[in-house]
């Protein structure tokens, strides 16, 4: 209790403090967003606070995937939860990856089996920016979006440049190139399109445990987004996109052909993706919008002995209407529908004899309304409520409201209320556990886990030695009931699921502040506190991977053609999964992953030379017994008196140390 009252004395003597600044003047924040109300109003007038991502701000720290470049956003943290095949989740506010929604250009596609796979093989050079919000969206955007939102808007066809090509290639030899054009069709229509192509071939071991640091990786995708201007204000566009991946981490002397067998260990993922996306204006004197998005996922894989293959189809659609009234009231409502297809070769999608096969089916019917009032020229206000429909949970409702206070012209306070959902699919949650026949058996009736947030935002801007300074810094509280579990030990022959007897929480402050000096130097600086624990039969556990301070900072160097870049992120300590009488850390250590970029412009070549992880920090003995993958010496009282078993999940940074990059761009306008 003492801890949030130094929080709240904190942000009220921050507020206090910023208002005495007498001397400033306003900086207009004129960026679009959407993502807080599907269509497009200044980030400075939205009510719901959306963090906006320039592709520019990621190039500072270039990676081959869209996944690893959200390590420079604070409070955003992308985790690796296996050492082996390098597979993770986004983390938000602490919050595990399932809670995190990810959207392409306002569509979710990005889900379930494919929650990591979705974020590789997206050419950056086709990304215009990233919006996030950090607690629930469900009032608009359904299930999953119960921790947080990250929306990746591709860029418009109509102002996309010609033609770019960018390379990078590391010391690890490491080789990610992308390529981008666009074709003016007509003259009301335009394509732009895309190939990424990353590869990684080597069979690095630094850390001397057998096994590969980093998977091997070979992916190509490609992109393509057609754009056709008509009469009405809203373009119709039309998206598709296809990933192709073979990645495999194991023992360095494995190779394909040990797949399956119990002599050397191996995991490989053999990945297939296509997603389509659409959005048209259905009639032209109303702004009455269709959005349609498919997505079809195969996965062919080994984890060691186990095969795993999965497919998973995903239909999306959408139909909403934007009404604005006297340019103070805005009304939106609309109706969505998503239909599930998933289907495996474990027990969980057969009958009880393993003979008969029983893909999963989700259907969500949903409709939506979100009303946004100007009630004075400083005061406005939002409420938003969407109903659900699944046959395992019945009714959902997801309420949110929320208001922002102008203070003056440079002081801004808001305030959300909302709810999140998510429909859990049973049958993909947890097959890398599963072994043998095993009947299904849902314990009750299932209630959908749902999640209550409250989020206290303060934006300040102003000047700093006559440049432009914003400040922005929230308090956090996020509540969340009914998660579903799976119980595999009970009975050996079956899989039992239920809601948890408890709860979860996410509360904290986080604050982040941007300032430019003289012209040439830009600096961003993050941070969070935060405490991220569950509570089941009064029983409390921090909530792995969560460090409690964390932050984020970048700093640009303008001098005539030359950039330099300096980013960031550190962490401190995080609780670990161990075992029963680990001799392993409970607790990461403090880290800092510090990286040094330059760059060299000549009008449209550019040159870029860096170094990741200067520091050189690298986890200690993340994998417990790679010497014995299948367990089959663990029964030695001598030598294994603890009992213990092969587990690569020991895992809370990159096992990357230090490496040189080199890269090129080339752009025309």
């Amino acid at each position: 209790m003492y801890k949030s009252l130094i929080l709240i004395i904190f942000f009220s003597n921050y507020i206090l403090f910023c208002q005495n600044n007498k001397d400033s003047i306003k900086k207009e924040l004129k960026e679009i967003v959407i993502s807080g109300n599907m269509d497009g109003i200044k980030k400075s007038e939205s009510i719901i606070p959306i963090e906006s991502i320039s592709c520019s701000h990621l190039q500072k720290n270039p990676t081959p995937s869209l996944f690893e470049s959200l390590t420079i956003i604070n409070g955003v943290k992308p985790q690796i939860n296996c050492n082996v095949c390098n597979t993770g989740d986004i983390h938000i506010n602490g919050m595990e990856g399932p809670y995190t929604l990810v959207l392409i250009d306002g569509m979710p596609i990005v889900s379930g089996l494919s929650s990591v796979y979705g974020l590789t093989g997206i050419p950056s050079s086709l990304i215009e920016r990233i919006e996030i919000i950090k607690g629930p969206a469900s009032s608009l955007y359904g299930s999953d979006a119960m921790g947080g939102l990250i929306n990746v808007i591709t860029k418009n066809p109509s102002k996309s440049p010609k033609f770019i090509f960018e390379n990078m290639t590391s010391s690890w030899l490491e080789s990610n190139s992308d390529l981008g054009f666009k074709f003016k069709l007509k003259e009301k229509s335009s394509i732009i399109g895309g190939i990424n192509i990353f590869n990684y071939n080597e069979k690095i071991d630094k850390n001397k445990d057998g096994f590969t640091d980093i998977p091997v990786q070979n992916r190509v995708s490609l992109f393509s987004k057609f754009q056709y201007k008509h009469s009405t204000k809203s373009p119709t566009e039309f998206g598709i996109r296809g990933v192709l991946e073979n990645r495999w981490g194991g023992q360095t002397n494995w190779s394909e052909d040990w797949a399956g067998s119990d002599s050397l260990y191996g995991e490989q993922v053999k990945t297939k993706r296509i997603e389509i996306i659409m959005k048209h204006q259905l009639i032209k004197s109303k702004k009455i919008m269709l959005q349609a998005s498919y997505n079809h996922h195969q996965q062919k894989s080994f984890y060691g002995l186990t095969p795993y293959n999965a497919t998973q189809n995903t239909f999306f659609i959408q139909i909403y209407d934007n009404k604005v009234f006297n340019d103070k009231n805005n009304l939106l409502y609309g109706i969505s529908y998503k239909h599930i297809n998933y289907d495996d070769n474990s027990p969980t999608t057969s009958d009880s004899t393993g003979k008969i096969n029983n893909p999963a089916i989700t259907n969500l019917p949903g409709f939506f309304n979100q009303y946004s009032l100007m009630l004075t020229n400083k005061i406005s206000f939002l409420m938003g409520y969407r109903y659900d429909y699944d046959i395992t949970h019945k009714h959902i409702h997801s309420p949110r409201i929320g208001f922002k206070i102008n203070i003056n012209k440079n002081h801004s306070i808001r305030y959300n209320y909302g709810t999140g959902f998510r429909v859990v699919n049973l049958f993909t949650e947890d097959h890398a556990s599963l072994s043998g026949a095993r009947k299904t058996i849902i314990e009750e009736n299932l209630n959908p886990e749902k999640s209550f947030n409250h989020t206290m935002h303060h934006s300040y801007n102003d000047s700093l030695f006559k440049s432009p300074i914003t400040i922005e810094s929230s308090l956090f509280y996020t509540y969340f009931s009914n998660k579903i579990i799976a119980d595999f030990t009970s009975n050996s022959s079956e899989i039992r699921y239920r809601n948890l007897n408890g709860f979860a929480v996410s509360k904290g402050f986080s604050l982040n502040i941007d300032f430019i000096l003289k012209e040439k130097i830009k600096i961003n600086l993050g941070g969070t506190i935060m405490d991220v624990y569950s509570v089941s039969e009064n029983i409390r556990q921090t909530q792995f991977r969560a460090p409690r301070y964390s932050g984020t900072f970048t700093a640009t160097y303008f001098i005539e053609k030359h950039s330099i870049d300096v980013t960031g992120n550190w962490n401190g300590p995080m609780k670990l999964p161990t075992l029963p009488n680990d001799f392993r850390r409970e607790n990461s250590p403090w880290f800092c992953i510090l990286n040094l970029q330059h760059t060299y412009t000549l009008k449209k070549l550019s040159v870029q030379s860096g170094l990741k992880n200067i520091l050189n920090f690298i986890p200690q003995s993340p994998i417990m017994r790679a010497f014995d993958p299948f367990n089959k010496n663990i029964n030695d009282s001598e030598n294994n008196p603890h009992n213990y078993i092969f587990d690569p999940s020991y895992n809370y940074a990159s096992l990357q140390g230090v490496r040189f990059y080199i890269g090129l761009k080339y752009k025309l306008d």
